[in-house]
């Protein structure tokens, strides 16, 4: 157990410093690049891994659309008017604890508004899962994440203002291995249109 805290705390750090490289791209696109060697990386060859040993994904890395500077947004977040809690099951039959920051209005080709919440279990750390009209057919039925800044994942911003990039949208690590506990989106974080960008379920 201790073996497996240590390289789980590895994992997260190699996923911090590899946002913070994400961070400091000149480009979208660029930190894009950074960021899918990166991870690929990570699944290939981690302990901590949640591909299975002969998962063929080790070798091919993880699907990706295109980068669409379209899909990059720096955006404000309107608090939440009421403070609000919801309780999501997680792959496993266990549940998490969300609580809504506030919302955000992510302009076309998204063209919706979207929660921002507030991981009550890992000390704060904002989350905005998502999903999309390509869940359950081109990307994995229980939604991706955008970002999970309790983990690492944070793509950065000033003052009010959050950097979305749906180009970095990543399936949970339950989507390769149901022994992982992954929080799904909240009906706030539900939408109807196709995010056709970040993560897919096999190349486009």
């Amino acid at each position: 157990m201790v073996v497996a805290a240590l390289e789980l705390t590895g994992w997260r750090r190699s996923i911090q410093q590899l946002y913070a490289m994400v961070r400091a791209a000149p480009r979208g696109d660029a930190g894009r690049a950074i960021w899918q060697a990166g991870r690929d990386e990570l699944f290939r060859s981690h302990p901590q891994s949640p591909l299975s040993t002969g998962d063929p994904l080790r070798s091919t890395g993880i699907p990706l659309w295109p980068y669409d500077e379209r899909y990059r947004f720096s955006l404000t977040i309107r608090p939440a008017a009421v403070e609000r809690t919801v309780v999501l099951p997680t792959d496993g039959g266990n549940d998490t604890r969300l609580r809504l920051l506030g919302t955000v209005d992510v302009p076309e080709p998204v063209g919706a508004t979207l929660g921002v919440w507030s991981l009550e279990q890992y000390g704060g750390g904002i989350f905005v899962p998502l999903r999309d009209g390509t869940a359950g057919s081109t990307t994995y039925g229980g939604g991706r994440y955008i970002l999970d800044t309790a983990k690492g994942a944070d793509l950065g911003g000033t003052g009010d203002a959050l950097v979305l990039d749906f180009n970095f949208a990543y399936h949970p690590s339950c989507r390769y291995d149901p022994s992982w506990q992954c929080p799904l989106a909240p009906a706030e974080n539900t939408i109807a249109i196709p995010v056709p960008v970040g993560e897919c379920l096999s190349p486009p």
